[in-house]
């Protein structure tokens, strides 16, 4: 069976997530997370069923971080385009709002790259990284990514306001 935790440190566990199980925690954060209309381009009005067929769907490697036996933060990786350019990974991370603030999103990252690199992945590239989002971007930069792109008014936030996104990059050999 494997071992349950791929990563584990004080109270603190990433595991593979599971459908049947994380689901109703999972689209907690989802629905917490996109409500803002600012960090993710999903219509703040998505249903349960759209996101979770989004964030499941066969192409992701899905995970939840859990502290103390609560998920507090989910992501995924999948590869960012197929077949000759399969080989560079994109990531999403979403940290539920009561556990911000506890370097959770720099840790699933950083899992996140090792993890990737595992499948055989040789970069990563977030595609979009809205320009408003600092946390975010701090936390890329520190671990490793570099803005290589500015795509301009590619966001239009809550208040219909266009907004620059980043895209950002690490190589991972």
């Amino acid at each position: 069976m494997g071992r349950p935790f791929l990563y584990s440190q004080k109270n603190m566990n990433i595991r593979k997530s599971d459908f049947l199980k994380d689901s109703e925690a999972v689209w907690e954060i989802i629905k917490k997370v996109i409500s803002s209309g600012d960090t993710w381009v999903f219509d703040p009005a998505s249903s349960k069923e759209k996101m979770l067929n989004y964030w499941f769907s066969d192409d992701k490697y899905c995970y939840v971080f859990e502290v103390q036996n609560q998920i507090a933060g989910i992501f995924f990786f999948k590869a960012n385009q197929p077949d000759l350019a399969s080989h560079v990974a994109n990531a999403g991370y979403m940290v539920h709002p009561d556990f911000r603030g506890q370097g959770i999103a720099e840790k699933m990252c950083r899992f996140s790259l090792i993890e990737a690199k595992s499948y055989g992945f040789k970069a990563m590239q977030f595609n979009i990284v809205i320009a408003t989002n600092e946390g975010a971007i701090r936390i890329w930069k520190k671990c490793g990514f570099q803005t290589i792109g500015i795509l301009p008014k590619a966001f239009q936030n809550k208040n219909s306001e266009f907004i620059d996104a980043l895209i950002m990059y690490q190589w991972l050999d």
